[in-house]
């Protein structure tokens, strides 16, 4: 199973739209998918709601895609308190994840994936190294959450037919 992570908690977020584009395309390569999105989800606390969140998505998962949107040149407090909520050994370790960063500039959140590559490896999971940097999103996407730009989806593809391949 493939759990991809919307890695923010802002409603109605670039961040989300992409996850959602990234689950109907893997849908059409006969890949079913949840998709986890941090919005409205407490994660200062490990409640019941947390926990079945680790136990029915989280555990089961062999891989995540994890988009993650920059935040002041890395990624989101709210994925880090995800990551450190959660049990290492149980839920991340010897693990595959794919990332793909979304950004209004122009790195495509570069650094906030080096960052999150770097605790990754810390914690067991291994970085598939086709890392995305979606640079200027507010112009790649459309009012509807689709994108605009063909190379884009293009490029989204070959990332996901690599990590298909992988995992």
């Amino acid at each position: 199973m493939i759990t991809i992570i919307s890695g923010t908690h802002r409603p109605g977020s670039n961040t989300q739209k992409v996850a959602l584009i990234y689950q109907q395309l893997l849908k059409e390569k006969g890949k079913n998918t949840d998709i986890l999105s941090l919005e409205g989800l407490n994660i200062l606390r490990r409640d019941a709601d947390f926990e079945k969140i680790e136990q029915e998505i989280l555990i089961p998962s062999k891989a995540f895609i994890i988009i993650a949107p920059e935040y002041n040149g890395s990624f989101p407090g709210t994925l880090k308190l995800l990551i450190d909520a959660c049990k290492p050994p149980v839920v991340w370790h010897n693990k595959k994840v794919l990332l793909t960063g979304v950004s209004s500039g122009r790195a495509g959140n570069l650094r906030g994936m080096d960052h999150l590559t770097g605790i990754f490896n810390h914690i067991k999971i291994t970085v598939h190294p086709n890392k995305l940097p979606l640079s200027g999103i507010n112009n790649l996407l459309t009012e509807t959450g689709t994108f605009k730009d063909e190379a884009t989806l293009m490029a989204i593809n070959q990332q996901l037919e690599e990590f298909l391949a992988w995992v």
